[in-house]
């Protein structure tokens, strides 16, 4: 996890040489949650590769004037995308009304304000981290069209990118009528793309396999 390590120093390193802001500064010079932390060596950094458009520790208004803080903010070209790590500990099991109907209220505010929420679970990061990782890929898909290789043909391209935009695995049938291609055409796109590692076989059998991004 050398790769990892440099480039979460470099970028934390980036962001306090950044920050004007006093309150998170001293947020971020205390370090970040456990949780965070195993989210973005085991999800994010695996799945994404860079920290780019990443801040950690973001400030939001409410709308009683104070102050509230995302775990992790994801703004490419002025998005807002926020995603928050939800342990499950005594704190989580034993949540009273009060808390529970702030929690609630936080979420509103950040729809509200125009923000894309994404909540993860700490034991999801921990037991189903594949899993993580390809709704990471599907949030920032919400944001950008993202980068493929290059030497991709342009339906081998868009159909990556379809991919990474899904929140399940798709069949060929799905994939045919998004390109608008035939059925024939799809399949052979999707073997070429499995073959070069880039999609994986999610499930089924030879005619009713179903698709997704190679996590």
């Amino acid at each position: 996890m050398v790769r990892f390590d440099e480039s979460f120093e470099e970028w934390m390193q980036s962001r306090l040489e950044a920050e004007n802001n006093p309150r998170r500064r001293e947020r971020l010079e205390k370090g970040l949650g456990h949780g965070t932390l195993e989210f973005l060596r085991t999800v994010w950094f695996p799945a994404v590769g860079h920290f780019e458009h990443l801040y950690p520790e973001w400030e939001v208004r409410d709308f009683s004037n104070g102050y509230r803080y995302l775990d992790l903010a994801y703004m490419p070209g002025g998005a807002k995308g926020g995603i928050e790590i939800q342990g499950y500990g005594p704190h989580a099991r034993d949540l009273d009304v009060r808390r529970f109907k702030d929690l609630c209220r936080r979420h509103c505010l950040l729809a509200l304000d125009g923000w894309v929420f994404l909540p993860v679970a700490y034991p999801s990061i921990t037991d189903e981290p594949a899993q993580c990782r390809q709704l990471v890929l599907s949030f920032i898909g919400k944001f950008v069209a993202s980068d493929v290789d290059a030497s991709l043909s342009w339906l081998e391209a868009e159909t990556v990118r379809f991919a990474r935009r899904g929140l399940r695995p798709f069949t060929p049938l799905e994939l045919a009528a998004h390109l608008r291609v035939s059925d024939r055409h799809a399949r052979r796109i999707l073997h070429r793309l499995v073959e070069r590692q880039m999609l994986a076989v999610a499930g089924g059998r030879e005619r009713h396999r179903t698709y997704q991004i190679r996590a």
